[in-house]
C-alpha cells in the first residue's frame, strides 16, 4: 500500500500539478510561511483528531516539503509540520474513530463522550506545537519570502487533477470510516487514484506507467520498515511477552493516590507504545488491565481514556518501532537522529503538560 502511494504521487508530480499549486498557495499568501504554516498544520491536526487520518499524510508530506524547500527550508522542516499536526490530533483524539471505540467502552464510558476536556487538549497543545515549529523556523534563520514573479494561473488539467485528489480524499475517508478499507483496499485505490490522475493530466500511458514505477523505488525502504516494525509488535504479542509487561508495569500504581495513578497510567501506556506502536491494538491489550485498576483507585473511565491516549500519543512522535514514522521519515529524506533531536523539546513539553492535565482531570472528577 506504501508502495503506491508513492507511485500515485509519482505521476501526480509527472502532471505538473504539485509545482504549479504551490506556486499557486504562496501567491495567495504572499510566500509567508507564519501565515501559511498554521493554517496548514490546523487542518492536518483536524483531520487526524476528528478522523484518525494518519497514513493518508504520506500523500501530502512531499508536498509540503516541496513546499519548505521553496522557502529556503530543508526536509526536516517539511516533515515536522505534518508530524507535529498529526501526532497532536493524535494526542487529542476528539472523535478519532480508530481509538475510542475500542478504548471508551472498555474502560466504560459512553461512546465520544468527555469531548470538551480532548477539545481543550487539541487547542492548548496544537498552539504549543505551531509556535515550537515557527519558533524552530525562525532559530535556523533559513527561511526565504518566495513569491513566484509570474502570476500564473492553474490549467484546467491541473485543476481537473486537484479535483481529482479532493474527490479521492473524500472516497478515502468513507471507505475507511464506512466500508472498513485497510491496507489491500486501499492500495487498490491509490492505483485506481494514480490512473484517474493520469487521465485528468493527459499523460501518455507510457509516461505515466514510467512515473509510477519511479515513484514506487522511493518507497521501497519505508515499505520495508513498516514491515520490520510490524514484525517487531507481532512477535511480543504472539510471544505472550506483553502480557508481561503489562503485568508488571500496573504493580507500580498500586496504593498510589489519584494523580499518580493517572499519570502512572500514561507513562504505562508510553512504554507499551514502543513495544505496539497500533493505537487500537494497544488498547485492545491494556484497557482491559489497566480500566479496572484506575477505577478501584478513584480514577475515573473517562480520565482513563485521556490517559491512554496522551501516553500513546506521545511516545509515537519518537518511538523507533513505530511503522507509520518510519515511513514518515522515509518518504521525507529524514534520519531518525535527526528527528529525536528537532522533536524532544516540544515531546518534553508536552510530557510534563499532560502530567498537569491529568493531575486537573481527576481533580475536577472528569
Amino acid at each position: 500500500m506504501v508502495m503506491f502511494v508513492g507511485g500515485m504521487f509519482g505521476v501526480m508530480r509527472r502532471t505538473g500539478v504539485i509545482d504549479a499549486g504551490i506556486d499557486r498557495l504562496l501567491q495567495i499568501t504572499g510566500g509567508n510561511i507564519y501565515r501559511l504554516a498554521p493554517a496548514v498544520m490546523i487542518v492536518l491536526g483536524l483531520g487526524s483528531s476528528f478522523l484518525g487520518l494518519i497514513s493518508e499524510y504520506l500523500v501530502v508530506i512531499p508536498i509540503v516539503v516541496a513546499m519548505a524547500r521553496r522557502l529556503g527550508l530543508n526536509e526536516l522542516y517539511g516533515l515536522a509540520l505534518v508530524t507535529i499536526a498529526a501526532k497532536v490530533g493524535y494526542i487529542a483524539s476528539v472523535t478519532n474513530p480508530l481509538a475510542l471505540p475500542i478504548a471508551q467502552p472498555l474502560a466504560g464510558v459512553p461512546l465520544f463522550s468527555g469531548i470538551d476536556m480532548r477539545l481543550a487538549v487539541f487547542v492548548v497543545f496544537m498552539t504549543i506545537g505551531i509556535g515550537y515549529w515557527l519558533w524552530r523556523v525562525r532559530r535556523s534563520g533559513q527561511v526565504t519570502t518566495y513569491v513566484p514573479t509570474e502570476h500564473k494561473r492553474l490549467s484546467r488539467s491541473h485543476v481537473a487533477v486537484l479535483l481529482v485528489l479532493l474527490a479521492s480524499s473524500v472516497m478515502m475517508i468513507v471507505g475507511t470510516r464506512l466500508w472498513s478499507w485497510h491496507n489491500v483496499e486501499l492500495a487498490a485505490f491509490y492505483i485506481v487514484m494514480a490512473m484517474a490522475i493520469a487521465l485528468a493530466g493527459r499523460l501518455e500511458s507510457r509516461v505515466a506507467s514510467e512515473a509510477f514505477v519511479d515513484g514506487m523505488k522511493g518507497m521501497m525502504l519505508a515499505g520495508l520498515l513498516i514491515g520490520l516494525a510490524s514484525a517487531v509488535e507481532l512477535i511480543l504479542q504472539n510471544s505472550l511477552v506483553l502480557d508481561t509487561i503489562i503485568h508488571s508495569l500496573t504493580r507500580l500504581t498500586q496504593d498510589s493516590a489519584r494523580p499518580v495513578v493517572a499519570g502512572g497510567i500514561m507513562v504505562m501506556e508510553m512504554i507499551l507504545d514502543v513495544f505496539m506502536p497500533s493505537l487500537s491494538g494497544k488498547a485492545a491489550v491494556s484497557m482491559p488491565i489497566l480500566a479496572p485498576i484506575a477505577h478501584l483507585s478513584g480514577v475515573s473511565g473517562q480520565t482513563t481514556v485521556l490517559a491512554f491516549l496522551m501516553g500513546g500519543g506521545l511516545m509515537n512522535m519518537i518511538t523507533p518501532t513505530s511503522g507509520m514514522l518510519l515511513a514518515y521519515l522515509a518518504t521525507a529524506r529524514v534520519n531518525y537522529g535527526q528527528w529525536v533531536a528537532f522533536i524532544f523539546p516540544l515531546f518534553a513539553v508536552l510530557f510534563v503538560l499532560s502530567l498537569l492535565v491529568l493531575g486537573v482531570a481527576v481533580e475536577i472528577g472528569y
